[in-house]
């Protein structure tokens, strides 16, 4: 067991990990070898393991095997004309028996018995009511200013909602494993390690600075104690980084971007809707890549301006 005493240690080693778990998480589709990984985390190969465990609780393809399986989970409840060899082979299994055995192992369930049981109880089952509820209340049409994709919807904290194309974007972040929802007093001992790091270095005054926050996990499907999230800015691509703070690039591509004028007790609120009433009738499925708060203004009396960001591709 390695036991890190040293907070000093201890932030360097969260930093070099997390890359690797960054890593893991852009290229799931890959075969990884152990070296590669320790590499990537510059760490000996003979120490890698075990430190990742000490941080983690899970050894590197234990870790692997998890998001691939939770991945999975995902795609049979988004995309339904997907096959299951498809979806095994896109997330990195080799052999679909052996997806299917481990799928099993995990959920306690067959893929094919978890896309139908979820399907059923899920939002997404009431496609049909849905498509005739949103059908009355909302539209779509071209803005011929920005050339996207925009909708009108009868939802009132929901005030605009487009899909349009992100950049890619660097940047710096301070990151949280397990629980969150509801936890005002995390988010802002997070924000407050960012924004001091920031400030410091002088790059809270650079301009077209964003605040967002990065989630890389699904709640509805990973554990609590195993969510993941990174609270972040976004930062030149050079910028140096060290401890606790780590650094990625997000991948710009199609997205939806939803902007939400809500109380802190509404952001499920929110994402509920995207996902369980705009998605189905949309065209769209969610695409790779994790999903994305933008906060464009500071919140005021308790109440937040957010851009809800799902990368999509066509159905």
């Amino acid at each position: 067991m390695v036991i890190l005493r040293n907070p000093n240690t201890e932030n360097e080693y969260k930093s070099r990990i997390n890359r690797a778990l960054d890593y893991i998480e852009a290229n799931l589709e890959k075969q990884f070898t152990l070296d590669e990984l320790a590499s990537v985390a510059n760490f000996s190969k003979f120490h890698f393991h075990r430190i990742f465990l000490a941080l983690t609780g899970e050894t590197p393809f234990q870790f692997i095997l998890r998001l691939r399986l939770e991945k999975a989970a995902s795609l049979l409840i988004l995309n339904s004309v997907k096959g299951i060899t498809e979806i095994a082979f896109e997330v990195g299994f080799m052999d679909v028996s052996v997806f299917s055995r481990n799928f099993k192992n995990y959920f306690h369930i067959s893929a094919t018995l978890y896309r139908n049981e979820k399907h059923e109880k899920s939002n997404l089952s009431q496609l049909e009511s849905n498509r005739k509820q949103e059908g009355e209340n909302s539209f779509i049409y071209l803005c011929s200013s920005s050339n996207t994709l925009k909708w009108r919807t009868d939802m009132k904290q929901n005030k605009s909602l487009e899909v349009k194309e992100l950049p890619t974007m660097t940047v710096a972040y301070v990151r949280h494993t397990g629980p969150y929802k509801g936890d005002n007093k995390l988010f802002e001992t997070l924000w407050g390690k960012i924004c001091a790091w920031a400030g410091a270095r002088g790059l809270m005054q650079q301009p077209n600075l964003q605040f967002l926050t990065v989630y890389h996990d699904d709640p509805n499907i990973t554990i609590e104690d195993k969510l993941r999230m990174s609270v972040s800015i976004t930062v030149p691509a050079e910028t140096k980084v060290n401890g606790e703070i780590g650094k990625m690039e997000i991948e710009g591509g199609k997205y939806v971007v939803a902007r939400f004028d809500i109380a802190a007790n509404e952001f499920t609120d929110a994402w509920q809707w995207v996902y369980g009433q705009w998605f189905p009738v949309s065209g769209y499925q969610p695409g790779d890549g994790p999903c994305l708060e933008i906060y464009p203004e500071e919140p005021k009396d308790g109440r937040f301006i957010v851009d809800i960001c799902v990368p999509v591709k066509p159905i």
